[in-house]
């Protein structure tokens, strides 16, 4: 009898990096999970045709929310942080897949803190009717990822926090 596996196996990993006054202050990380949504968009666009969503947004989460796989765009259970600078989330602007990783590393998402906050997770976000409005929640759009990281980080006004996000996939096959 044969013990071979068949299966993708797929996550990611969010990496926060803290600058204060030019300064790299600190570094912290969060293995993401992928809920319901996510996973039936990836399934529904690769073998249903549904039409892909063409822009991803980061998103930074200002409450401490444990990871769910319930969690929807409309209903993420977490509270975004829109306390930043920049007119709109920052599109997650991603390279090509390599040796199944995708990632924004060569153009990680900035954003230039204009408040007081904790921040303890991020997320990938697209779609909905605005999405390129910080804070926005109307129907349509669609949670890729949900990640908290691994200790909180406190920012303060004009903080920079750059995000970056790596997919992998890899056959678990045997």
């Amino acid at each position: 009898m044969s013990t071979t596996k068949s299966g993708v196996k797929i996550g990611g990993i969010f990496t926060l990096e803290h600058y204060r006054n030019g300064k790299l202050i600190g570094i912290t990380s969060g293995h993401n999970i992928i809920p319901t949504e996510g996973l039936n968009r990836i399934n529904d666009v690769m073998l249903h045709g549904t039409t892909q969503i063409t822009t991803w947004y980061c998103t930074l989460v200002e409450t401490n929310t444990t990871p769910a796989a319930g969690m929807t765009y409309a209903v993420p259970s977490y509270t975004e942080c829109t306390a930043y600078d920049e007119e709109t989330r920052p599109e997650y602007v991603e390279g090509a897949a390599s040796t199944g990783v995708t990632t924004n590393s060569a153009n990680k998402a900035t954003f230039t803190i204009n408040g007081t906050k904790t921040l303890y997770g991020a997320s990938l976000v697209g779609g909905g009717t605005a999405p390129t409005t910080k804070g926005n929640t109307d129907g349509g759009g669609v949670l890729f990822c949900y990640a908290k990281f691994a200790s909180s980080r406190a920012v303060v006004d004009d903080d920079v926090v750059n995000l970056t996000y790596q997919l992998t996939s890899a056959d678990d096959g045997a």
